[in-house]
């Protein structure tokens, strides 16, 4: 999706950026987003507020995720305000941790304290990253979501905080371990936050209360968009792992057991900002799906995804998901109610968020419109998670984001099997397109195979099982 070009004396919006940017950008174009535009202040390992973190998946969005971890505790005044460094860093790829830990060290200097024994290389890095942490401290869990109810697991035995990126886990398997890993967590005290930021948007709290204020009426349906240009997936060079490149970036979303694919990976937001506008939770989900013809993609990913969710007082919401190029775009959610419309959300998560007098969406209709926001999404999420660990307060976001996940989950097997797939089917099943992930290695095969010609499996309604 192509960005607007802002004139040079005018500093852009940070809710513009999103996490991946960050490695692409160079460090005034991190002022940008926020990451770098405070002054850092003084902090001293041995200082007992000092929150020290450890991130597991170093790519953009952890590293992004670093960025915001540092500009949420220089905001004096604050419950976040205080002492954060970056402490210990793991990844599979070396290459990954050392483009992230170079990027991070020239933007925030003595902040990223990583010096080369705590950069860990392996399946069992996490581990190790990890065991550098104390008690208070955070384990950032950044890495593909196949890997997250493993990283989870271990962290909260190890008794830290976690914030998580979405998806959580890429089947219905997964989230329950990840469900039992949060009851752990309870019972310790631990704070988790995930990556569904916006959740943490202002602005859209202010339509959230409008509409449980009764201003908008009764939703009488809510329709979400994400559709982009395409992107295919090419055949394996023969030179290549197979393992590693499933979990590489050339293979980025494009396999359900690494990524749970592209369609959840980027529409779990709407679907979770239907969820919230809704107060609830689907009860079933049906839709259609397919593939550009002879197309030579390799990946396992619908090029499109059309979802219908049903609510229990049977409200729907529309989702779709359109990954071709040449097409008309778009990126936002709207609802409709007995007494007018609204928008949630504009393109890249930005918080564009009003209300209209009528049905029709125009400009000219607008009734109210949210405050602009000061900080980005991803800001306002680590605020939370850092004032809550100073402030002792509960903040546990795991059973909303599995419960996101397994709605998006309901509405992928949906498209994907060609049959209605109800919320108590999704919420019951104990799927799992892998069951070994704990135990793989540099040399354990690939989870799943392509054929002779590099392809791999695609779901073929009627035919298609993953619930």
């Amino acid at each position: 999706m192509k960005r607007s070009v802002e004139p040079k004396n005018k500093r852009p919006s940070s809710s513009k950026c999103s996490r991946r940017d960050v490695l692409k950008m160079g460090s005034a174009a991190a002022a940008v987003c926020g990451l770098a535009s405070m002054a850092a202040p003084t902090v001293h390992a041995a200082e007992d507020n000092t929150i020290r973190l450890a991130l597991i998946g170093c790519g953009g969005r952890g590293t992004g995720a670093v960025g915001n971890a540092i500009g949420a505790s220089q905001l004096r005044g604050a419950e976040c305000f205080g002492p954060v460094k970056l402490v210990a860093m793991a990844d599979v790829f070396k290459n990954r941790l050392t483009a992230s830990r170079t990027a991070l060290g020239k933007r925030f200097g003595d902040l990223i304290d990583v010096p080369p024994q705590r950069r860990f290389i392996g399946f069992d890095a996490y581990r190790k990253a990890i065991d550098c942490l104390r008690p208070g401290d955070v384990a950032l869990l950044t890495t593909h979501a196949a890997f997250r109810p493993t990283h989870l697991d271990y962290a909260v035995d190890k008794g830290v905080h976690v914030f998580m990126e979405k998806s959580f886990a890429a089947d219905p398997g997964g989230l329950k371990r990840m469900l039992r890993a949060s009851q752990r967590a309870e019972a310790k005290n631990l704070k988790i936050a995930t990556g569904l930021m916006c959740r943490h948007s202002p602005a859209r709290a202010a339509l959230i209360q409008k509409i449980r204020d009764g201003e908008l009426g009764e939703i009488l349906m809510i329709n979400a968009y994400r559709m982009d240009p395409g992107g295919f997936l090419r055949p394996r060079p023969t030179n290549e792992n197979e393992l590693l490149w499933q979990i590489g970036r050339h293979a980025n979303y494009h396999l359900f057991w690494s990524s749970s694919g592209l369609m959840i990976e980027y529409l779990i937001h709407q679907i979770d900002e239907c969820c919230w506008l809704k107060d609830a939770w689907p009860v079933k989900a049906h839709g259609l799906g397919g593939r550009v013809p002879h197309d030579d993609d390799c990946g396992q990913n619908h090029h499109v995804y059309s979802m219908e969710y049903t609510f229990a007082d049977g409200t729907k919401a529309l989702v779709n998901h359109r990954n071709i190029n040449g097409c008309h775009n778009a990126f936002s959610t709207y609802l409709h109610a007995t007494k007018g419309a609204a928008q949630f959300s504009g393109p890249v998560h930005r918080s564009v968020v009003r209300t209209y007098k009528n049905q029709r969406l125009e400009k000219r209709d607008i009734t109210w419109k949210a405050e602009r926001e000061t900080r980005s999404v991803y800001q306002y999420e680590w605020e939370q998670l850092l004032g809550a660990i100073r402030t002792d307060r509960p903040h546990n976001e795991t059973e909303r984001a599995v419960n996101a996940n397994l709605a998006a989950i309901m509405g992928r097997a949906a498209v994907h099997s060609g049959n209605i797939i109800t919320w108590d089917e999704v919420t019951t099943s104990e799927f799992q397109f892998v069951s070994n992930v704990d135990d793989l290695d540099y040399n354990s095969p690939a989870p799943v195979q392509a054929d002779q010609h590099g392809r791999y499996p695609v779901p073929i309604p009627g035919q298609w099982t993953e619930i």
